[in-house]
């Protein structure tokens, strides 16, 4: 199916967006760096579980990927002359701290360091996340996210973090979705490191919970004006009918898909009374946890790909919730079969903005993959054009609101490795040939070049007054 919103796209004009509102592309070290046993990194738990047959697309890697580790001065100056003045890169544990504790690599913080200061240089912001689900391995053999012991390691990488870069980055994210890396990776079994089940999604929901204040705590104590944030997977949930069942089911999905993870940073403790599972989690909680979860971030940082449809299911264990999918509801879908629906952008500023300790918000990631093809040596990916010209609208309409909304990410700049599904989904504006690593933009990142270059005019007529 084709894309066939049509919102009133005058929205898109540079001078309906304030001026200090803010434009840039997301990354995660894992899936662009490569250089996975380089200058003294180690074993990531992502770089064990690809090494595993069968657990991602055709078995590949991210043993190279983009390349960035080596290639990162040329990608950052295509980023540069492509008008992105933000850049939100992550840094990888196991390239820091080798064995999550103990001796740092100090040639890994050299490679960060270079990256940050090759920015700056630029005149690009870094934006960095502390994690975005590459435990080391060494961690996750002492048990990872299920044991407590990781309040512990985690303090200790972001103090190293804090006293190595915060001279220079001042915007942090400290967790990466933890719905998605708990759920998927300790529940489910199909990301890194393939645990599953309660009893091992329970404790590492916990423990990431409170990482994710702690991270906040070490952040405003150690880095001057720091402008902390952390970030959330976030879908607009609908019931598939309006029968009490399917409205029930769908509350249930809102209540662990969106509000598990915000409502206790938010010191709201976790929706038990509306997952009854999560009483289970109890066990897990010891005297002043639940306080210690609490911090006052300065931003939410929500990452909002689709919506989606749920009914009630009695063959689903615990939640009697199920996920209708988007293929099966003939419905426009991206590559990934997420279903196209720019207004749950909208419906996730305004659900994260609603809560009284939310400062702001900020898109930290939105974007799609489709079938990019080459011709002539071009790639004219109209659908993803479209596709983030219908969820900027959307950003927009937010914005006109009135709900705090104060940045927009793309996901992403380059193709990459995309976890599971490894190099088959595209959701760069950049395309990459993973044999040569010759970039070219594509269709879509000289539109959102453009655009950046229209804000960036319009900001400087502002400051000059003209």
């Amino acid at each position: 199916m084709s894309l066939n919103f049509d919102p009133d796209f005058s929205g898109l004009n540079s001078d309906k967006f304030p001026q200090d509102f803010v434009w840039g592309v997301s990354t995660a070290a894992y899936q662009i760096e490569g250089g996975y046993c380089e200058e003294g990194k180690k074993a990531s738990i992502w770089d064990t579980f690809v090494s595993k047959k069968g657990n991602i697309f055709q078995d590949q890697n991210a043993n190279i990927t983009c390349d960035f580790f080596s290639r990162y001065e040329d990608d950052i100056r295509l980023m540069k002359s492509m008008n992105i003045n933000h850049f939100r890169f992550s840094i990888s544990w196991s390239r820091v701290l080798p064995d999550g504790i103990g001796e740092i690599n100090e040639a890994g913080v050299q490679y960060y360091n270079r990256i940050i200061d090759f920015c700056l240089e630029l005149g690009i912001t870094p934006w960095v996340t502390l994690y975005h689900w590459d435990l080391p391995q060494a961690l996750e053999d002492k048990g990872g996210w299920c044991n407590r012991e990781i309040l512990t390691w985690f303090e200790n990488y972001v103090t190293v973090c804090a006293k190595h870069f915060g001279n220079r980055i001042k915007n942090w994210m400290v967790l990466n979705e933890p719905m998605v890396f708990t759920g998927a990776g300790y529940f489910l079994g199909v990301h890194a490191p393939g645990r599953k089940g309660l009893q091992n999604f329970l404790p590492a929901v916990h423990h990431a919970t409170m990482c994710q204040a702690i991270g906040g705590r070490i952040l405003r104590r150690l880095v001057k004006n720091a402008h902390i944030g952390t970030t959330f997977s976030c879908s607009q949930i609908t019931p598939h009918s309006h029968k009490k069942r399917d409205v029930k089911a769908a509350a249930k999905a809102d209540a662990l898909l969106n509000r598990l993870f915000i409502e206790p940073s938010l010191g709201m403790g976790y929706p038990i009374n509306d997952v009854s599972v999560l009483r289970r989690i109890e066990k897990y909680i010891q005297p002043g946890d639940l306080k210690k979860c609490a911090f006052d971030f300065d931003f939410i940082g929500i990452q909002n790909y689709t919506r989606e449809v749920v009914r009630h299911s009695f063959t689903v264990p615990y939640l009697r919730a199920k996920i209708v999918k988007a293929t099966k509801r003939n419905v426009q879908t991206t590559l990934m079969d997420w279903e196209v629906y720019p207004p749950s952008i909208y419906e996730m500023i305004a659900k994260f903005d609603a809560y009284a300790g939310v400062k702001k918000v900020i898109v930290t990631e939105n974007g799609a993959a489709f079938h990019d093809q080459i011709q002539d040596g071009q790639i004219n990916d109209q659908e993803r054009t479209r596709y983030l010209q219908n969820y900027i609208s959307q950003v927009n309409r937010a914005h006109q609101k009135g709900y705090n909304i104060a940045g927009y990410f793309v996901w992403t700049f380059t193709d990459n490795f995309e976890w599971a599904e490894g190099y088959y989904p595209r959701f760069g504006l950049v395309h990459v040939d993973f044999d040569t690593q010759k970039r070219t933009i594509k269709a879509s990142g000289k539109w959102y070049s453009s655009f950046l270059k229209s804000f960036s005019k319009f900001e400087h007529r502002v400051k000059s007054g003209s």
